[in-house]
C-alpha cells in the first residue's frame, strides 16, 4: 500500500468515477462529518460520478440516493442499486433478485439470526435490520461491546455453514442468500444508468474502503484506496488497496478528494 500523496498526476487526471464505502470510510465513529460530506459535494460539482457502495440497508439507501450529493447508491452488499432521477422526481430501484425470492429469503435469514444469537453471546441483530430488504446484519461492535475476533469469525462461519454468503465489515457481519455482490451490482449500475462497461473504465475509477468486505473491490480496481484505518485489517484482508491515505475515515476520504480536485 503506497501513500496516496504519491499517486502520479496523470493517474489522478484520468479518474472520472468515485466509488466509496460508507462506514469508517466516509464516517468517523458512526458520524458523517462535514469534511467528508463537503468532499462528496465538491467532487460531484466538479463532474465526477460519485456512488457509495455499502452494506447499509435499503431504507438508508433511499435517503442517501435522494438527499446526498451522489449519483446513485449500491446497498446491502450488492442486493440493489437506487438512483434518484432529479428530472422526473422518481427513484429508480434495481434489485438483484425478485420480490418473491427476497420474501422467502427473509424467513431463512430470520432463522439464521436466531441461530447466531444462540451460538455467539454478546452479538445482536443490527439496529438497522428493520430497514433491510435482502440480508441480515449481525452487530459485533456498533451498538454492542466489541466482540473478540474469533467470535466475529464464528458468526461468519455459522452463516456460511447455513448456505449464506457472509462478509465482515468494520461493524457487522452481513449475510444473504444469493450470488450477487458489490462488484456485480456496481457493474450493473454503470451499464444501465451510465452506458459504460465497468471493465472498460477500471483505471478511471477510485474505490475507497476500509475493511475486509472491501477486498474484492480493492482487488478489482487498480487505483483502489484504503483510508488509514484499513491497517487494522492488514494481516487478514485478502486483497489490499493500491494506495492508502494518511488519515482515518472521513478525513482520509477528504484527502482523496483534495488530491483529485487540486489537479483537475
Amino acid at each position: 500500500m503506497r501513500p496516496f500523496s504519491t499517486i502520479p498526476t496523470d493517474v489522478k487526471q484520468n479518474i472520472r468515477y468515485i466509488l466509496t464505502d460508507i462506514d469508517d470510510t466516509l464516517t468517523d465513529e458512526g458520524r458523517l462529518r462535514a469534511e467528508a460530506y463537503v468532499a462528496l459535494e465538491q467532487l460531484r460539482e466538479r463532474g465526477y460520478i460519485v456512488i457509495p457502495i455499502t452494506g447499509r440497508p435499503a431504507g438508508w439507501c433511499d435517503q442517501i440516493a435522494r438527499m446526498w450529493p451522489v449519483d446513485g447508491v449500491v446497498g446491502e452488499n450488492g442486493a440493489f442499486y437506487f438512483r434518484y432521477d432529479d428530472a422526473s422526481k422518481k427513484m429508480i430501484r434495481r434489485y438483484a433478485t425478485a420480490h418473491n425470492l427476497r420474501a422467502e429469503n427473509k424467513i431463512k435469514l430470520a432463522e439464521l439470526g436466531k441461530l447466531v444469537l444462540e451460538q455467539v453471546p454478546g452479538c445482536a441483530i443490527s439496529a438497522d435490520q428493520a430497514y433491510r430488504e435482502a440480508d441480515i446484519a449481525i452487530d459485533f461492535c456498533e451498538d454492542v461491546p466489541a466482540l473478540p475476533t474469533h467470535d466475529v469469525h464464528k458468526i461468519k462461519d455459522l452463516c456460511t455453514e447455513a448456505g449464506a454468503t457472509a462478509k465482515i465489515s468494520s461493524i457487522h457481519v452481513n449475510a444473504w442468500f444469493g450470488e450477487y455482490n458489490k462488484l456485480g451490482m456496481s457493474a450493473c449500475i454503470f451499464k444501465e444508468e451510465f452506458g459504460v462497461e465497468l471493465e472498460a473504465i477500471r483505471d478511471q475509477v477510485i474505490y475507497a474502503g476500509d475493511s475486509p468486505n472491501d477486498a474484492p473491490m480493492f482487488g478489482y480496481f487498480p487505483n483502489s484506496v484504503g483510508v488509514a484505518n484499513v491497517l487494522e485489517f492488514e494481516d487478514t484482508i485478502e486483497h489490499k488497496p493500491t494506495w492508502i491515505t494518511e488519515k482515518r475515515g472521513g478525513a482520509g476520504f477528504a484527502q482523496i478528494a483534495r488530491e483529485l480536485l487540486n489537479c483537475k
